[in-house]
């Protein structure tokens, strides 16, 4: 009626990795939970930002707007003072 080491040894390697696979089992099925929920919060994440998209829209064209609106008065000024500086040259030079 004697166990063999050997014996023991492999019933207790395999009720380790019994215990394992369930272990691992169960670490996948609340991965695949998890990667459930983030998937949808992306979704959603998605979603939102698609609908701010027209305002962005908005926003850039404003933008764009105003900034051709400056640099047509700033080109204006400097060239109205360009050629104010350029005849007082041209008035020294003579």
């Amino acid at each position: 009626m004697m166990i063999d080491v050997s014996e023991l040894f492999t019933a207790f390697l395999y009720i380790l990795l019994m215990v394992l696979v369930v272990a691992l089992i169960v670490l996948v099925i609340n991965a695949i939970k998890t990667l459930n929920k983030v998937d949808r919060l992306v979704d959603d994440i998605s979603q939102k930002s698609n609908k701010l998209n027209g305002v962005f829209q908005i926003i850039d064209g404003a933008t764009d707007a105003v900034v051709g609106f400056s640099d047509s008065i700033v080109g204006f000024i400097s060239g109205t003072l360009g050629k104010i500086f350029y005849r007082k040259k041209e008035k020294e030079d003579e």
